[in-house]
């Protein structure tokens, strides 16, 4: 079939096949006038060149040029605002910025998330979100704190990996927080939480252990932000042993002002190696103690 036989109508019905979240041709789907349709020949690069009766084989396709599905450009333009978001403060990053990072327009954008700034914001949060909380699973091989420390070997793999992401979830401040971003936050911190104590056999949670762990989901927060913030110069293998020890001296002190935290961490220890995680800790710990005769004479 000759080329000005080809309908110049189903090339442009075949352009909204690709990227078009409300069913119109997205503009850089390949429709025509950008490098499409003229002469009757076909949209964009699949069919031949316009004007000079060429093939498109005889021009350089668009440097970089790449037809998304629709969920592969959602997802491209999340990533890409999980970037800048982290990187810069929120209220700094425009669509316009989004936009070009993605090598989209910013009517493209607006097709993909028709509230603008603030619910691109939100959805990148909420990937975020959803990617850490899967981190929270535990194998059920090893004791009770060698199972914790598998835990946050996946929780710095995925503060490692997704370093943007991380840090766009938790760090706070910005004037595009919203009860919507807050609670986003704060279901991961529940999700955390709620699994940690199914983790230590804890049914029903009294405030001082509910705290406890409240207290050490936040020093783990605090830990990982830090631990980017300084170039990751400590390794990674050593924050998550200190961290396993700072739940165990935690819960001893907690345990000394709170019954059902001492039955909880009696449960925990007599399940422990005296080489495990918190076996070696109360070892060191209790050769920084004194002996009886090395105890200052009271008077």
């Amino acid at each position: 079939m000759a080329v000005r036989d080809v309908p110049a109508r189903g090339a442009r019905r075949a352009s909204r096949s690709v990227e078009s979240p409300g069913g119109a041709s997205a503009p850089d789907g390949g429709a025509a006038g950008a490098g499409g349709v003229a002469g009757g020949g076909a949209a964009g690069d699949g069919g031949t060149a316009a004007g000079d009766g060429g093939t498109a084989a005889d021009r350089p396709r668009r440097a970089g040029y790449r037809r998304l599905t629709v969920e592969q450009r959602r997802e491209q333009l999340i990533s890409v605002a999980l970037e800048l978001f982290s990187t810069r403060a929120p209220e700094e990053v425009g669509l316009d910025d989004v936009a070009q990072a993605a090598g989209a327009s910013r009517p493209l954008v607006y097709r993909y998330f028709a509230g603008g700034k603030q619910q691109l914001y939100e959805a990148a949060l909420r990937t975020a979100a959803d990617e850490l909380s899967r981190r929270f699973r535990v194998s059920g091989v090893g004791t009770p704190t060698e199972q914790l420390a598998e835990v946050l070997d996946g929780y710095f793999a995925f503060v490692a990996g997704h370093a943007a992401g991380y840090g766009a979830l938790l760090r706070g401040g910005s004037v595009v927080e919203t009860g919507r971003t807050t609670s986003i936050v704060d279901e991961v911190r529940r999700i955390a939480l709620r699994k940690t104590l199914r983790h230590l056999g804890v049914r029903s949670a009294g405030p001082r252990l509910t705290l406890l762990v409240r207290a050490w989901i936040s020093v783990v927060e605090a830990t990982a932000l830090s631990w980017l913030d300084e170039g990751r110069q400590i390794p990674p293998e050593s924050l998550r042993d200190w961290l396993v020890d700072e739940f165990v001296a935690m819960s001893a002190a907690t345990a000394a002002h709170d019954p059902q935290t001492a039955d909880m961490l009696a449960g925990l220890l007599a399940m422990e190696r005296p080489d495990g995680p918190a076996g070696l800790l109360v070892t060191r710990l209790r050769g920084l103690l004194p002996g009886p005769g090395d105890r200052p004479d009271p008077a």
